[in-house]
This record gives structure tokens, C-alpha cells and sequence, in this order.
């Protein structure tokens, strides 16, 4: 089926063409007419299925058919989880919204709110925003929600792992009460479905793809290497098989930063991107890594559902995640859209019990595959990536104690301090008896005596 027949006007179409895609995928499919028709909906997607499209497109066909919005009004609003989320978001409302007589803005943290402030004075059709920075606008009465026609919260449940429950709460409750919902999520957890309680009315329920999986067109591997020579290995790969794109994930902000210094080091363009960076140089980062000017972008985790890199082609997990749902959308930046790509992954033996976690998630096991040269050390075997099971803690012997005359030592249960012989004085000093017996005994003075009454 094409774009066509799902009810998107000529204009919508022909951004859609130009952006090099004919046929929806299943998540669009869905969603398109259902949204369209004014319904609210709960979907459930993984990451790369084309979700963004299935509620951008839609939201612009719908509101193209009204007024435009009056000064300091939203007429949709998309909430999102991170700044780069919402970048890449609002970058897609522009693409397919380009034919329109639409207007778009978006909003976040980490940067001037004044210039935010001017350009909502002149109300937009569609505001992207991210919770704190959108309640702060609000706030300082820059925003208004009386010709709100649609809310859209897009990774509802990124958005409650990073503790937004209480700013989304807030944001509700200053929303006209007739509105169309509409809600985009990896999972249906519990969490999100008792947020949708207040917030969905007579849903349309979507879900192409069962929880926690990972695309079929992304491959994935893993080297097992001891921990020193990951940077190494990484640079290895790089410069052997003359990767021009690559997307790294570490575990911390100081590894990402201490990783870019040893690329650069051979002579490997690269850059980080992590929530000690200011907005700006994180803009900067991730478009020198679009246009090729970088050719590694190391990041942490906040960035992993944010990024949005049209035919990446390879991921690599310099550190596993602690959290095994977070590897899912780790490598979900590649093999977008029906492309294919590659997830490599470089697990040492400390990081065993994480690698158990993700085959169990994803129930598959993941290719292992030394590399030469980088073979692990002889205390440090592929075969070692497994989970050992736990010994049994040997129950503790009770005390013994010598008897006075030489007996065989018998076994005594421990003494409570109650019943704690007493401790041995120092040298001078009388026993804690003799001591209370020998104290003399304090008077007892009435200081407020009372006085004789005369008769």
C-alpha cells in the first residue's frame, strides 16, 4: 500500500516523495487513518519503525484544515523526553510540513528562554517541547492552551523513567479537557497504562512489534577483549574496515570524553555528546557527525532514543548498559526504516552478568567473535562470559571454648552482652560492685521547700 491511499493530501505526499519514501510502514499504516479521524490512540513501537512519521504526518493533514494559531497559542502539542528528541522531531514536522501554510517551533532547556518567548508571542500551529522547559514558558504566561487541539507524548515511558510524572501531571492539568490524545511508547508497562487512565479516552491500540526486540536488518556481534585494549580494538576497527559513521555508547560522561581524546589521539575524528555538554556544543557535535565532518560520535545513554541518523550503519557498545532495555535502543540507531546495519559490542568478564541480562531480554545469543590480536588474556576467556552459578555460603561454626581443666573443647552458643561476664577492672581500680557499694549516697535537696502555714 502507498502513502496515497491513507488519506494524506497532495502537498503531505509530495514531502513524503521527496524524503525518498513510497510505501508506510506498519506503524504508519495503523496509525495514519486512525489519527486522521480524530481518535485517540496507544501505540507501541520499537525504535527505527517509522513512528515519528505515523504522528507527524497525520497532525499536519489534520491541521491544515483549520485556523491558524492566534498570538501565544499552540494549537498541537508533542511532548518528548530529551532535547535532542525533540530537535529531531521538530526537524520532521518541517520536512513533511514544508508544502503547508503551517507553523512550527520547538522548545527545550539549555539555552536563552527570551528567544523562545518572542517567537511564541506570534503562536505556532505545532510546539515540540520538553516538560520542564515548556511548564517554565507556561509559567511566565508566554504560552497558551485554549486552541489546543491535540497532545502528543511521544516516549511516554522514557519520559516516566527519567521522573517527568510530576511535570506531565502539571502540564495536563492546564489542557482544555476536549483534545485528541495521543500516545507513542517502546512498552504498554503498568506505569503507562494508569498514566493513560486519566489521559486516553476510547483508544485506538497499536503494537507492531513484541516488547523488547531487536530489528531483524540489524546484525549484531560481540568481541570479547579485555578492558585495556578496548580503544585500541576500537581504532582497529575503524581504520580496518574504513568505517566513516560510527555511533559509540559508554557508561559514563568521563569515558566518553576520555575516549574521544585517545581516537583523536589516532588521528580519528570524534566527538562527545552527553548531558555535561551545553546545548549548543551537543547541536554542534551531532551535526559535524551528519554531515561527516566527525566521524565518531560517543555518547551516553540520555541520547540513545534522541538520535535519529538517516542509514547509519554502525553501533558499537564500547561499555554494556547497566539497564538491558537500554542495549534495544542503544542499537536501534542503526537498521532504521527497513536498512540494514551493525551492533558491536566489546564485553569484558566484569561485564558478564550485563551481557546475561540482554541475551535474556532479547531471548537470543549474541555471536561471539575474537579478533586477532586482541585476544583476550589467558585469565580472561570467551568462554568466561557466562554467569557462574553462586556457591552456597558455608554455615558458620559455633564457638568453642577450653574448659579450665583441660576437657575437650565444647561448643557454646554466643553469650548476649546481657549476660556478659563482667570486664576485669584496671590495675587500681576497685570492682564495679565494691565501687557502687563504697559511693556515698547523694542527698536529696528540696529546692522549693514548702513553708509552714500559719494558723
Amino acid at each position: 500500500m502507498s502513502f496515497a491511499r491513507l488519506g494524506l493530501s497532495a502537498p503531505i505526499l509530495d514531502a513524503v516523495a521527496e524524503q525518498g519514501y513510497d510505501t508506510p510502514t506498519p506503524i504508519q499504516l495503523a496509525a495514519i487513518p486512525a489519527i486522521i479521524e480524530g481518535r485517540d490512540m496507544m501505540a507501541a513501537a520499537q525504535t527505527g519503525t517509522g513512528k515519528t512519521a505515523g504522528f507527524t504526518l497525520p497532525l499536519l493533514e489534520r491541521l491544515s484544515k483549520g485556523k491558524p494559531a492566534g498570538n501565544n497559542q499552540v494549537r498541537a502539542l508533542v511532548l518528548t523526553p530529551t532535547r535532542e528528541l525533540a530537535a529531531q522531531v521538530a526537524e520532521s514536522v518541517e520536512l513533511y510540513g514544508k508544502n503547508l501554510k503551517l507553523t512550527s517551533f520547538v522548545v527545550y532547556g539549555g539555552v536563552k528562554v527570551n528567544p523562545q518567548m518572542m517567537r511564541l508571542r506570534r503562536g505556532v500551529d505545532i510546539l515540540v517541547a520538553t516538560p520542564g522547559r515548556l511548564l517554565d514558558l507556561f509559567n511566565q504566561r508566554a504560552v497558551k492552551f485554549d486552541q489546543l487541539e491535540v497532545l502528543v507524548l511521544d516516549e511516554a515511558d522514557r519520559m516516566l523513567d527519567m521522573g517527568f510524572i510530576h511535570d506531565i501531571k502539571k502540564i495536563l492539568k492546564v489542557l482544555p479537557a476536549k483534545r485528541q490524545n495521543l500516545m507513542f511508547s517502546a512498552t504498554f508497562s503498568d506505569d503507562i497504562r494508569n498514566l493513560a487512565k486519566g489521559l486516553i479516552n476510547d483508544p485506538v491500540e497499536v503494537s507492531v512489534a513484541p516488547a523488547n526486540t531487536t530489528a531483524a536488518t540489524v546484525e549484531q556481534r560481540l568481541h570479547p577483549v579485555d578492558k585495556a585494549k578496548k580503544p585500541a580494538l576500537l581504532s582497529h576497527l575503524i581504520l580496518q574496515n574504513d568505517w566513516k559513521q560510527v555511533l559509540v555508547f559508554t557508561r559514563t560522561k568521563h569515558g566518553a570524553n576520555r575516549l574521544v581524546k585517545q581516537l583523536e589521539a589516532d588521528k580519528i575524528n570524534a566527538a562527545a555528546i552527553h548531558g555535561n555538554k551545553s546545548q549548543s556544543a551537543r547541536m554542534k557535535a551531532l551535526a559535524g557527525f551528519k554531515d561527516g565532518q566527525v566521524r565518531v560520535l560517543v555518547a551516553t545513554d540520555i541520547v540513545a532514543r534522541g538520535l535519529d541518523i538517516d542509514q547509519l550503519p554502525q553501533v558499537v557498545n564500547f561499555d554494556l548498559p547497566n539497564i538491558a532495555e537500554d542495549y534495544v535502543h542503544r542499537i536501534g540507531r542503526t537498521g532504521r526504516a527497513g536498512a540494514s546495519g551493525h551492533a558491536i559490542s566489546f564485553v569484558t568478564t566484569e561485564e558478564a552478568k550485563e551481557l546475561a541480562d540482554i541475551e535474556r531480554l532479547i531471548n537470543a545469543t549474541i555471536a561471539r567473535e575474537v579478533v586477532p590480536g586482541f585476544e583476550p588474556s589467558n585469565q580472561v576467556k570467551e568462554t568466561d562470559l557466562n554467569i557462574k552459578a553462586k556457591k552456597p555460603k558455608k554455615a558458620k561454626k559455633p564457638r568453642e571454648f577450653s574448659s579450665t581443666d583441660g576437657a575437650a573443647k565444647v561448643a557454646q552458643p554466643r553469650r548476649s552482652n546481657a549476660n556478659s561476664p563482667a570486664k576485669k577492672p584496671a590495675i587500681g581500680q576497685k570492682p564495679a560492685g565494691e565501687q557502687a557499694a563504697n559511693k556515698p549516697a547523694k542527698r536529696r535537696v528540696w529546692r522549693n521547700k514548702p513553708k509552714p502555714v500559719a494558723n
